[in-house]
């Protein structure tokens, strides 16, 4: 079966003002027949009364149904119409305008709309629960999908009142891009860990490859919104944390991955400097050391530039003889 898309209304709109002077002249002339109809009744001339008085009324009849013809479209505004259910196009021309009354609208916006969802809990790659949000650009590019690719009286809080108001129905297709959101997030954070644990692997993660989790995002929410008409404008991930159950023992993890990675950076700078040490007092002859004194030396000089404390010399200032 051929999937339908949305087309441009080709029907006949008329000029909403020129139309508005017409109606009130049809109303002014129905409103003329049937008080001179009565009037003539009243007054026994024949029956030009009855006349008159039909077809004020037949007047006044096609008057009031041509008052449901105006159409009020602003920028980034447009009516789906139907004839008798069958679609019609979109109508999309800014301005006032008259159409046929039999033709029912629905009015839809075609302004960006945010969505801010509230983090969820889900697990990531690793099993670790993490809270994630996102935050949700998007606007309407197929109105015919919105309006009847997607049932949107049952996604309506209301749906009873749902009608043709561009507020309910917007707010009906947002519930849905709210789902969909949810679906999509929970998607992507379980393809990816939180972190690198181990920093050798190497592996893109929800915290180091922002820019690569938010294509993925944008590209799996495109799939899943395409069926109702709304394009992705942008999708970002705005909160990342671990759950709350976890934070505290991860946190320490951190820390203690901080620590080790400090300390070997340490011991790194330690060693160079002994080594520098030790190269410089032979080459200048400073002084003549043995194994023995250097083994001493190195241990001294190593508790010193490792320590978490200051040092406190000891100074030596000769040797005792008995």
């Amino acid at each position: 079966m051929e999937t339908k898309s949305e087309f441009a209304f080709s029907g006949s709109a008329l000029n909403g003002f020129m139309m508005l002077f017409v109606n009130l002249a049809i109303l002014i002339l129905a409103i003329v027949g049937i008080v001179y109809g009565i009037i003539v009744l009243d007054a026994h001339y024949g029956d030009n009364g009855g006349w008159l008085l039909g077809g004020g009324i037949l007047l006044l009849l096609i008057n009031l149904i041509c008052w449901c013809g105006f159409l009020l479209l602003e920028p980034n505004e447009a009516r789906v119409l139907t004839w008798f259910g069958k679609y019609s196009g979109t109508f999309t021309r800014t301005g006032f305008f008259w159409v046929n009354p039999f033709y029912s609208s629905k009015k839809l916006s075609l302004r960006a709309r945010n969505l801010d969802a509230e983090p969820i809990k889900v697990n990531d790659k690793t099993g670790n629960p993490v809270m994630i949000g996102l935050v949700l650009v998007w606007k309407l590019k197929d109105t015919y999908k919105a309006m009847f690719e997607v049932d949107s009286q049952t996604m309506a809080s209301s749906p009873a009142e749902l009608g043709a108001s561009a507020k309910s129905i917007m707010n009906a297709l947002e519930k849905f891009v709210r789902v969909q959101s949810d679906a999509a997030l929970r998607q992507v954070a379980g393809q990816y860990a939180y972190d690198d644990e181990d920093a050798q692997t190497n592996e893109p993660t929800l915290r180091s490859s922002a820019d690569e989790i938010n294509e993925q995002l944008e590209q799996k929410l495109d799939e899943r919104l395409a069926l109702a008409g709304i394009e992705v404008v942008e999708a970002r991930i705005n909160y990342l944390a671990y759950a709350p159950e976890i934070a505290a023992v991860m946190l320490r993890r951190q820390q203690a991955s901080a620590i080790i990675t400090a300390r070997e950076k340490i011991v790194e700078g330690a060693v160079s400097m002994v080594k520098m040490a030790l190269q410089k007092l032979s080459d200048e002859d400073v002084v003549e050391l043995d194994d023995d004194k250097k083994a001493a030396m190195v241990s001294n000089l190593m508790v010193v530039l490792c320590g978490d404390e200051s040092a406190q010399p000891v100074v030596n200032t000769g040797t005792l003889n008995h």
